[in-house]
């Protein structure tokens, strides 16, 4: 009769470590200059420290994955060749010495910032750019995205916006005295389904006339009695008079004359009007964008915000 005899041994299994490092290495065409360039500019804005071996490196998050393998994907598209890689370490870098790296890379760039602001913030408030001090928190809110590892500079910058808030705050609490409150945080109401008059429009009164501005839609402005109309069928607020589109009245009306907000001006009007009374001709490729997104079924704040940055993208090209 045989016998068999069972030794049941515990055995531990560990979990791997979080391996804490990704690395992208890619290759495009040489003739590809114009990829090149869009792959560098999104390796910039995803935050990723070149390595002088080779290779592009993150700190190994989901979102940072997310980022380097839609990368991957569109160098593949672009008929190169890449990989992302996990990576446990490299061997002539240790690991803090690469967090260094990271940290001085943000450094670099809140340093920018920082003289930015300080430059913007010496002049008075009547002297500085419209809409430069949302830019600088728009960069801001950029490089907190990419600051992995708490980079100290960002402490600074936070106090000095929170001192500009302050001022603003105080520059509109004295505005709204001066014109009765009359056009200061207050809620604005535009036609659903906005096209290049209004959303231009929405971002002329956000970034020069009423910073903390509300938007809401109706077909009649007697749903929000308490707002102010803009673009609108009726004789309240401000629409176009005589041969001005809204965006133009709005800049008569409140004594805007900044250079570049002048040619946006001119470019809308051509656009919203089509009577070519300045012959620029740039808005209409705005404009067949701002149609094409609201085919998309869009929800009209969505399609809003989106129109007011793509006036942004243009302010800022032409200052």
């Amino acid at each position: 009769m045989l016998c068999y005899i069972y030794i049941a041994t515990e055995m531990t299994v560990t979990e791997p470590s979080t391996i804490p490092w990704l690395l992208l290495i890619f290759s495009l065409p040489t003739k590809s200059a114009s990829q090149r360039v869009a792959i560098w500019r999104k390796l910039q804005r995803y935050g990723m420290l070149a390595l002088r071996s080779a290779g592009h490196v993150l700190p190994n998050t989901a979102a940072n994955q997310e980022r380097m393998e839609w990368l991957a994907t569109a160098i593949r598209t672009y008929k190169g060749q890449a990989t992302v890689v996990q990576v446990q370490g490299f061997d002539d870098l240790p690991s803090e010495h690469l967090k260094q790296l990271f940290v001085e890379a943000r450094s670099r760039d809140y340093q920018k910032l920082l003289h930015e602001a300080k430059r913007v913030l010496a002049l008075s408030p009547s002297r500085r750019p419209g809409g430069r001090l949302n830019r600088i928190r728009r960069r801001f809110l950029e490089l907190q995205d990419i600051d992995f590892f708490d980079n100290p500079l960002r402490g600074k910058i936070e106090k000095l916006l929170a001192q500009a808030d302050e001022s603003e705050t105080a520059i509109s609490d004295r505005k709204s005295r001066k014109k009765s409150g009359q056009y200061v945080n207050r809620l604005w109401i535009t036609r659903p389904r906005p096209g290049i008059d209004r959303v231009s429009s929405a971002w002329l009164i956000r970034c020069f006339i009423d910073p903390k501005a509300r938007f809401v839609f109706g077909a009649e402005p007697g749903a929000h009695p308490d707002a102010i109309p803009f673009d609108m069928f009726c004789e309240q607020g401000f629409g176009h008079r005589g041969e001005d589109c809204t965006f133009e009245t709005l800049c008569k009306q409140f004594s805007i004359r900044e250079k570049g907000v002048k040619r946006i001006a001119q470019i809308i009007h051509d656009a919203d009007l089509g009577d070519e009374k300045f012959g620029r001709p740039e808005g209409l490729g705005l404009d067949k964008v701002l149609k094409g997104w609201a085919k998309q079924d869009l929800p009209d704040d969505e399609l809003l915000q989106r129109g007011m940055d793509l006036i942004e993208g243009l302010y800022e090209s032409l200052t």
